[in-house]
């Protein structure tokens, strides 16, 4: 498995990803109160489904002891940091925040992003936890090119949250996609000086994500086997992208789905 991906290969997963993305823009105009997590996921099933694309979650699992992942989309509210289960069905209700975990196969290709939506009204502590957790993927893709380390990502995001008393959770990373769901490089949203040194090099597709609490960074996994909740029950945000390395910079496999 290759952590650079050939030209035609990142023409495909631009094409994955805008698909990716139109659909979790639809997904997230979506997300109001009243609506059901499951009528969420049927959005998803159904893009992909025309598009001839296949959702990367759903039947999904980390080993082969593990439960299937049994949805499209990973719908988590409140205090579940990431992989809440959209079925059974739940209702989305006024006051939550909701974070929206998406990713597909389009042309033998995997791409990944989430967002995190505000349900109604909020007080304004849960809007800045909301608004920082994207600004600290914004900070962290805005250092990367080729010739810099997957090391600097997570010290820009770490960075710009920890003077704000944020909690980044350590025990989930971002990671590198395209031809599997899950591959190396780990790219952590903070310093760890454990893990080996890696370059960032052009065509190196990488899915940032920090996952950013309001108290503790400490989480724990519910009975499910799939929902990751934060230990204090704090609330939780997360947004991420697909980026590919290039010499200058990074390009935006992903679309932002809130702009």
């Amino acid at each position: 498995m290759s952590l650079i991906k050939a030209p035609e290969e990142i023409k495909k997963l631009h094409q994955g990803g805008e698909l990716l993305s139109k659909t979790l823009r639809e997904i997230r105009a979506a997300c109001v109160a009243g609506v059901t997590s499951e009528e969420l996921d049927a959005i998803a099933r159904k893009r992909f489904a025309e598009a001839g694309a296949t959702p990367s979650f759903l039947g999904y699992r980390i080993s082969t002891q593990d439960p299937a992942y049994p949805g499209a989309l990973c719908v988590s509210i409140n205090e579940e940091v990431v992989h809440g289960l959209p079925i059974p069905a739940r209702i989305i209700k006024e006051g939550d925040i909701v974070g929206l975990d998406i990713g597909v196969w389009y042309e033998g290709l995997a791409t990944d992003m989430a967002t995190t939506v505000i349900v109604g009204k909020v007080d304004q502590k849960v809007q800045g936890l909301v608004k920082d957790t994207r600004e600290s993927l914004v900070r962290g893709i805005s250092v990367i090119k080729a010739g810099k380390w997957v090391g600097d990502i997570g010290e820009a995001i770490e960075d710009y949250l920890a003077p704000k008393k944020y909690g980044i959770v350590k025990d989930l990373v971002g990671h590198g996609v395209g031809h599997a769901v899950h591959e190396e490089p780990q790219v952590p949203n903070y310093r760890d000086d454990r893990l080996p040194k890696v370059k960032l090099q052009t065509g190196m597709v990488l899915a940032i994500e920090p996952m950013v609490t309001l108290g503790d960074w400490r989480v724990r996994m519910k009975p499910d086997g799939w929902t990751i909740v934060t230990a204090d029950k704090s609330l939780a945000a997360h947004f991420e992208v697909t980026i590919v390395v290039t010499e200058e910079g990074y390009d935006l496999i992903t679309p932002w789905p809130d702009v």
